[in-house]
């Protein structure tokens, strides 16, 4: 039989950071190599009552994630519905909401019932991307770099700075992919001390002063002379990095924390072309001081492409998935093998 060259997926990502839902309606059509266009997309902010739920659902009982799983799933198919508004797609690829993240346990865990998604939806559902990498001893994470090396082949590097700091780094038709450093996760909870949702263009974290001892604790950080593949989640955060972040003004906090992601970040960029993507990219004081670090191009697409890459790999992920193409990559995640990951269910 021969394969389809061109699908319509609808992409959806909710990242650590909880700024919202990123929806894309996405096409691929595959010719020498693959070609994508992002045909429409949105950010939908959580209402008061998912933020609240997802911020905490992580220290409630079994039987409360279980449901809040089948909720959140209805949650996201109503919002699809409104965002389709009819338009016809060939299925949908969900990344979900991560609650845990323990590859050492063997164990993720990413919200947003794709049974329920597709019930309420009417159309094909694609989720769980992560699981099967896990059960093959991977770290399940991160996924976006086979998107890296087939939609954005031009370029040596792409960071994506979100909650965590990511990169994938490809030499010849090899790529290598792990967590760098946490991000947004961190600089977004302090700035919630100052009544803010996130340092609107690192205006605050200009304003602060380094702490040079707190930097220096930083960087010293276990998990930053680990060889990859490594990744990072909310537990290891709160284990190691807010207990530290302690007895100084926020500002110098936000300052001293930007540095140090720009330091993590810029050790690895040594030559030729940098993608960066991601809410963080907003952060000019931050991106000033990761170029400062950095011997690469540092290259910021158009704000779609910033917002929405991770939603359109995702949605990427599952034409992979539907194709039975390799969609996880060995080299990046540590795993036994490549493997295609993702539960499909279909209407």
């Amino acid at each position: 039989m021969t394969k389809k060259i061109k699908y319509t997926a609808l992409g959806i990502m909710s990242g650590t950071s909880l700024d919202g839902i990123d929806l894309a309606i996405c096409t691929f059509t595959k010719n020498q190599g693959w070609e994508y266009r992002i045909e429409k997309s949105n950010t939908l902010k959580y209402p008061i009552y998912w933020k609240s739920k997802l911020e905490t659902l992580h220290t409630q009982n079994k039987a409360t994630i279980e449901q809040a799983n089948i909720q959140f799933g209805q949650y996201v198919g109503e919002i699809i519905n409104v965002f389709l508004d009819g338009e016809k797609i060939d299925f949908i690829a969900s990344h979900g909401h991560t609650i845990f993240h323990q590859p050492e346990n063997n164990y993720t865990l990413q919200i947003g019932c794709g049974k329920t998604i597709s019930q309420t939806t009417k159309t094909t559902t694609i989720n769980d991307f992560r699981s099967l990498d896990i059960f093959l001893n991977g770290q399940g994470a991160p996924l976006v770099p086979i998107g890296d090396l087939l939609l954005f082949p031009k370029h040596k590097y792409c960071i994506n700075i979100g909650g965590f700091a990511n990169i994938s780094i490809k030499n010849n038709e090899e790529i290598i992919a792990f967590d760098i450093c946490p991000a947004n996760i961190v600089l977004n909870d302090i700035c919630k001390k100052l009544g803010f949702e996130y340092d609107y263009n690192g205006n605050i974290s200009r304003k602060g002063e380094i702490v040079p001892a707190l930097l220096h604790q930083l960087n010293q950080l276990d998990f930053y002379i680990k060889k990859a593949p490594k990744s990072l989640g909310r537990e290891w955060v709160e284990e190691h990095i807010f207990p530290i972040l302690k007895n100084q003004k926020p500002e110098d906090l936000l300052c001293t924390f930007c540095e140090h992601t720009a330091i993590q970040i810029g050790k690895f960029l040594t030559d030729e072309s940098a993608l960066f993507t991601g809410g963080g990219v907003f952060n000019s004081f931050l991106m000033e001081r990761i170029t400062f670090y950095s011997k690469s191009e540092i290259l910021v697409p158009n704000k779609e492409l910033i917002e929405f890459k991770e939603s359109l790999i995702f949605a990427f992920l599952g034409v992979l998935r539907l194709r039975n193409e390799v969609n996880c990559l060995q080299s990046v995640t540590g795993a036994d093998r490549d493997n295609c990951g993702g539960l499909i269910h279909e209407i």
